[in-house]
Formats: C-alpha cells, sequence, structure tokens
C-alpha cells in the first residue's frame, strides 16, 4: 500500500487509497462518506453498503491523520472527497496505467480480505468487517493465501504455548 500511496500527487488521492487498502470498502461506500459518518474515537466510518445495509468500517491511525488533514483542508460537501465515484475510478485507472499494478477497488477489497486472513483472522471475522453477506464470498476472495502463509500461522500458533 505504501507504495502506491507515493506514488500520487494529491492527499485527497493518497487518503482514498489509504481508506480502501484499511477498510475493503466498495466503490459506493467510499464514494459516499460524509464528515459526520466518521468516528474518531473508533477510528471507524458507518457506511451504507449493498441492499442499503448499514455498517461500520475500520481504519488505521495514519488514515485517519489523512483523513482529518484533508477534511480540515478541504472542507465538506456533498462527500468529503468533493468528486463522484467515476473520478475515485478515473484516478486509480492513472494509477494502474503508472505502477502496472492492478488498482481498482474490488482488488483493494480482495486484498483486505487476503491479508486479514494472512494475518489468521477468521473468516467469519473477515465476513463481519467487509460486510459480505455470506462466507463463500470471503473463501473465494481469500483463495489467494497460500499454503505457505497457512503453514506460517500455523506453527505460530502451535508455538505460542
Amino acid at each position: 500500500m505504501n507504495y502506491l500511496v507515493d506514488r500520487v500527487d494529491t492527499l485527497r488521492d493518497k487518503t482514498i487509497i489509504s481508506l480502501l487498502a484499511d477498510s475493503g470498502m466498495r466503490l459506493s461506500e467510499i464514494a459516499n462518506i460524509k464528515a459526520s459518518d466518521i468516528d474518531w474515537q473508533s477510528c471507524t466510518i458507518t457506511i451504507w453498503g449493498k441492499a442499503k445495509k448499514q455498517r461500520k468500517a475500520s481504519f488505521s491511525q495514519r488514515t485517519a491523520n489523512m483523513l482529518q488533514k484533508w477534511i480540515s483542508e478541504n472542507g465538506t460537501g456533498e462527500n468529503i472527497w468533493h468528486t463522484k465515484p467515476s473520478g475515485i475510478v478515473s484516478m486509480l485507472r492513472r494509477l494502474e496505467k503508472q505502477t502496472g499494478l492492478k488498482c481498482n477497488p474490488h482488488t483493494f477489497r480482495r486484498t483486505f480480505a487476503s491479508n486479514l486472513h494472512r494475518a489468521g483472522l477468521d473468516v467469519e471475522h473477515i465476513m463481519r468487517l467487509g460486510g459480505w453477506e455470506s462466507l463463500d464470498m470471503v473463501l473465494r476472495y481469500t483463495r489467494s493465501v497460500k499454503f505457505e502463509d497457512s503453514l506460517r500461522l500455523y506453527r505460530e500458533l502451535s508455538h505460542s504455548d
């Protein structure tokens, strides 16, 4: 993620990338954030997901710092980014072209799930954090986790006694 954040020029774009990586939000979710949706104490954002379901998405302190700076310098409007979903997609397409890495909200979502799985989080927790309706979707997203990752986690857990 640091690699991608370092490749964009604006604080807005850096913050969007950081938030996508931290939260695994869908495009519509991230594009519609209002300042009032952010809970700075818990580092969460109340978002409206698929089928108008409300949930919370978490973010890191690093992202919180960027978000606070962005909002303080740019105010609020229809959404905190002052752009439509197509503006976010355009920025990510430019980044993909520049880096050669797949950059779209769906890729960040898949990476979010895989990183949590590699870190040892149970698929049910990943499902709740990402707002998935079924474990099947989480399993589909985490298939990229390799045997070596699972073996490393197994060894860490079995030697923790």
